[in-house]
């Protein structure tokens, strides 16, 4: 049970004789004001202890899905297998596929219980991994482990609703930057522990880590006030999760094992596949995992943004790694050494997500969330195409990164307020589910795509440490691919940003009408409408 009073949802309140009005200022309660179970107003010792513990949760997904490529050439041999690419992106797939279970779940049963649920979902993952005597094995704990790709969204959702609108936007623009600091110290932390316990330690430290987040979870956090009612569409879930990680895998494994290979092509037939049944069934359900007749414009905009602001940076990521292996000395017009730079070049980035999605968070809580992800695109479309002269300098290039971390810390939160803040209560667990499959899905095509400009533009015969080089005009196409990208994700910000000056995107879909109402009616009895963020 959750901890205080549970919030009535526009589905269940229909249920109820309630008069009319009491029933329309409730609805305005939620989408507009803190909802009656908010316990947190103002910044202090508990708002602080609740951000780390959060912020914890988050960790896990971080070194789910990265720290087993530290030790990627041990588990290889110990295998013996060379499917490297299967190892590397399982649990990223398998998030995929448990995303969309788990936002609805947590709308349904509240957000503290499923994501308690998803971190013990974890750790028994990571457990499954640390024993696995086959490579069988190793992946099904793989499948268990990428239920923490789920963390960030429901951390997000519960941020949102157990504290008041300005204290959780900036709330939810710490807990989504601030597990990048792990990003910056992981590898001087893990490696020592990795030379003494062997490289299965990374599995047991993610197991404990787990542990620790869930406990921690259940003990110092409250629940959400908000539920929905209805069922969980678990056939509409595993279409769109499937469909999703089939499309994705095709995308982050096609290079290895063939674009045009059976398996590949099969991959592919079958993940468009149970997306059109999705997309068929969605529109028939009554309840369904993702309701797509009531997206309203903002998340379709908000989306829209961060799939094409999301896919420039990751590859911008992708594309500094390569550069930083390349020594100037080859004479291709670009090179940031011999690798020796690589682990600040990576750090600076994650130092720049902290930056800018607290800052982002606290300016959203003060002008709304669509102004600092518009600036947030504007300052990463300025560090891409600045990269053009910072893949042949490295101080420009570590200056590109942080601005760029910086953009993507500021795009990230924004996104989540952004995309939440246009639904409805009793939906916004599905919607931040959405919004991390889609930064995830623009992070992989995008970064596929930028690998595919290189390797049709490399030069015969020429490598770095072992690895073949591309021309200087492909890595400059790659950059200005990249910047273009990011150009083209300020256009629906800049729709955003103006559908708030204009007075405010409202929350869209069934109900609309009466909110709209239920503002006009509050207002008169004293309540301050705002909008939505």
């Amino acid at each position: 049970m959750p901890d205080g009073p549970v919030l009535r949802t526009r589905r269940s309140v229909r249920r109820h004789s309630f008069p009319t009005r009491w029933r329309e200022r409730r609805v305005t309660y939620t989408l507009e004001k803190p909802a009656p179970g908010a316990q947190e107003r103002h910044w202090g010792k508990r708002l602080v202890l609740w951000a780390a513990v959060l912020t914890l949760a988050n960790v896990l997904a971080d070194m789910a899905i990265g720290s087993p490529m530290m030790v990627l050439p041990q588990l290889l041999e110990q295998f013996e297998t060379d499917q490297a690419a299967w190892l590397n992106a399982s649990a990223m797939l398998a998030g995929a596929i448990w995303s969309p279970l788990l936002a609805r779940a947590s709308d349904l049963f509240g957000k503290r219980r499923v994501l308690v649920g998803t971190l013990f979902l974890a750790c028994t993952g990571a457990l499954v991994c640390f024993a696995a005597p086959n490579v069988w094995i190793f992946l099904l704990g793989r499948f268990l482990q990428g239920a923490a790709f789920a963390a960030v969204f429901i951390t997000v959702t519960l941020a949102r609703q157990i504290c008041a609108p300005r204290v959780a936007m900036a709330l939810i623009g710490l807990i989504t930057s601030g597990s990048s600091v792990v990003g910056i110290i992981e590898p001087f932390v893990m490696q020592p522990v990795i030379d003494v316990f062997g490289h299965r330690s990374v599995f047991l430290t993610a197991a404990l880590l787990a542990a620790v987040a869930a406990l921690c979870v259940r003990f110092l956090i409250p629940e959400s006030p908000i539920r929905g009612t209805g069922r969980i569409d678990v056939v509409g879930a595993l279409l769109l999760g499937g469909g999703l990680a089939a499309l994705l895998a095709y995308a982050s494994l096609g290079s290895d094992l063939g674009w045009l290979s059976r398996g590949m092509i099969a991959l592919l037939v079958a993940g468009g596949t149970a997306l059109a049944g999705w997309a068929s069934h969605a529109l028939r359900a009554d309840d369904p995992v993702i309701d797509i007749r009531a997206l309203s414009r903002p998340v379709l905009l908000t989306l829209l943004a961060l799939v094409l602001a999301a896919g420039s940076f990751r590859s911008m990521l992708q594309l500094t790694s390569i550069v930083a292996q390349v020594p100037p000395g080859l004479g291709l017009g670009y090179g940031l050494g011999n690798g020796e730079a690589v682990a600040v070049l990576l750090a600076a980035p994650n130092a720049g997500i902290v930056v800018g999605g607290t800052c982002a968070g606290w300016l959203a809580g003060r002008f709304g969330p669509a102004p600092p992800l518009l600036g947030g695109i504007a300052v990463g479309a300025g560090a891409a195409f600045a990269m053009l002269a910072g893949v042949s300098a490295l101080p420009l290039a570590v200056v590109c990164g942080t601005m760029g971390g910086m953009a993507a810390g500021a795009i990230g939160a924004c996104g989540y307020i952004l995309a939440t803040g246009a639904e409805a209560p009793e939906r916004q667990g599905a919607t931040a589910g959405l919004v991390s499959v889609v930064l995830a899905l623009g992070s992989v095509v995008f970064t596929f795509a930028g690998g595919e400009v290189l390797k049709a533009t490399r030069v015969p015969g020429t490598f770095a440490d072992g690895a073949p080089v591309s021309t200087a005009t492909g890595v400059h196409l790659y950059v200005v691919l990249a910047g273009v990208l990011f150009v083209l994700a300020a256009l629906p910000a800049f729709l955003l940003v103006r559908a708030r000056r204009g007075g405010g995107a409202r929350p869209e879909g069934p109900g609309r009408r009466r909110v709209r109402r239920s503002t006009r009616a509050g207002a008169q009895d004293g309540a301050v409408p705002g909008n939505a963020p």
